[in-house]
């Protein structure tokens, strides 16, 4: 087996039992600067792709013994990035689509058009290049920065990993700030898992989902007999947080009364257990996150000025994710990898239409949005691959700027669901079939359908 080879030419295994066709093909491909390889069946190709690396297997489908299926199944399981072509008479046609499903990336069908064939191939050849090389950049994102589930190749993000690897080892406090879903937890476990106190506790508290009353007490704990019910001596997260960092989350919900009490925290470095009159010394960095504006929430008296200077001595700004649309397939990837994983499948890609969908999309829930979406399309999905339909999108941002962002004028003058519904669908055809250059096959393998059911719903909306 090959452990690794430097890739410069291409190099493509042809599968056939007819001699003829394996000639055609050798000549047609080493024309084109390819290098070749030829088998006469499934099982000497099975042996070759165990001991060498492809580029690209061509592979009949219909042949005795082991057929092209098998050879595909075999192919992705010992090179999941290698790109597999079918090829296929007119009646098995059906066989093909299945084979795509399989993990194929496409299908040629008997009798050839040779410049078809070409740009079949250099798609395939290209689509695997780009796979190979997200694979290695997600290898080198890996190393170079060690943040906890944090990915991204984009401007954007490459400088926040900067900027928590400067701040993460000093002890000042830092607010992160951004829209829900952005990643503020993650970045503050990075900032906490960078730094010093790495092996010291990670403390987080959500200020807006705990009453007043129990966030004091959570907060700073509580003296035996403070309020009904405190029948012992407890401790607060900041005592269990000493010497490690606290995670503030939604500290823009805080009280007026329980902001004063953390600024004095902050400031004096202790404070007081609730009922109690001992004052608790401890060694906490905090870092605390907001999806408000705090400035516009000091103006409406809503936050205490001071207590924001000292909460936000850094702040990290996270960008949402509309703005940062190079990170959406590389984080795509990710999440289908670890739902792969999680629940047992074996989908080996996102289809490039479906991909194309994700990244027009406008993401509202920014990052988590986003692996919610994956996460349910890799249950929903029942093939290898994950196509346009299992995406569980808001319709009303896919469709930017039509009708849907209208809301109430929609129904204005009468409406009907499945007229409304075939519009769409129809314009989702044009725009493949002009991506496609006119190429109806192409076209079909962009919105994930088959070949004929393309042809049928041409014919039922008259696309010329």
């Amino acid at each position: 087996m090959e452990k690794e080879r430097a890739i410069k030419v291409p190099r493509i295994l042809v599968v056939d039992d007819e001699p003829s066709m394996r000639s055609f093909l050798d000549i047609m491909l080493k024309k084109e600067g390819y290098e070749v390889d030829l088998a006469v069946d499934g099982e000497e190709a099975l042996s070759l792709v165990e001991s060498k690396i492809y580029d690209l297997v061509i592979t009949d489908i219909m042949m005795p013994g082991i057929g092209g299926t098998e050879v595909l199944k075999g192919v992705k399981e010992v090179h999941p990035e290698t790109m597999v072509i079918m090829i296929t008479a007119y009646a098995s046609t059906e066989s093909a689509v299945e084979a795509m499903k399989e993990g194929a990336y496409d299908y040629i069908l008997k009798p050839f058009n040779v410049d078809e064939i070409k740009v079949i191939i250099g798609n395939a050849l290209e689509k695997g290049r780009l796979e190979r090389e997200n694979i290695l950049l997600r290898r080198e994102l890996g190393k170079e920065y060690s943040f906890e589930n944090i990915i991204g190749i984009s401007p954007e993000m490459l400088k926040v990993f900067s900027l928590i690897d400067r701040v993460a080892d000093t002890k000042t406090n830092i607010l992160i700030t951004g829209e829900s879903g952005t990643g503020k937890e993650l970045v503050a476990r990075a900032v906490h898992n960078k730094s010093g106190r790495k092996d010291k506790p990670f403390v987080v508290i959500n200020c807006g989902g705990i009453p007043e009353n129990l966030l004091e007490s959570d907060l700073f704990g509580h003296v035996k007999g403070a309020f009904t019910g405190a029948v012992t001596h407890k401790e607060g997260l900041f005592e269990v947080a000493d010497t490690g960092t606290i995670f503030l989350d939604e500290v823009g919900e805080l009280t007026p009364s329980i902001q004063v009490k953390l600024l004095r925290a902050i400031q004096e470095r202790t404070f007081k257990r609730v009922g109690g009159t001992e004052d608790i010394s401890v060694d906490v960095r905090i870092i605390a996150a907001t999806n408000k504006e705090l400035e516009k929430e000091i103006i409406a008296g809503r936050f205490r000025e001071d207590l924001y200077y000292r909460l936000n001595v850094i702040e990290i700004k996270l960008p949402l994710l509309k703005d940062r649309k190079e990170d959406v397939a590389i984080l795509a990837h990710h999440f289908m990898e670890k739902f792969s994983l999680e629940q047992g499948k074996k989908i080996r890609k996102i289809s490039s239409y479906a991909m194309d969908v994700l990244k027009e999309y406008s993401f509202p829930g920014n990052v988590r949005e986003l692996e919610n979406i994956i996460e349910r399309s890799v249950a929903l999905e029942s093939s290898n691959i994950v196509l346009p339909e299992s995406l569980s999108l808001s319709m009303n941002k896919v469709f930017n700027g039509t009708e849907l962002e209208k809301g109430a004028d929609l129904f204005k003058n009468g409406f009907s669901m499945e007229n409304y519904i075939e519009e769409i669908e129809r314009k989702f055809i044009v725009q493949a079939l002009n991506r496609a250059g006119g190429k109806k096959k192409e076209a079909a393998r962009i919105l994930g359908i088959s070949y004929w059911v393309l042809l049928r719903k041409i014919e039922k909306y008259d696309i010329k």
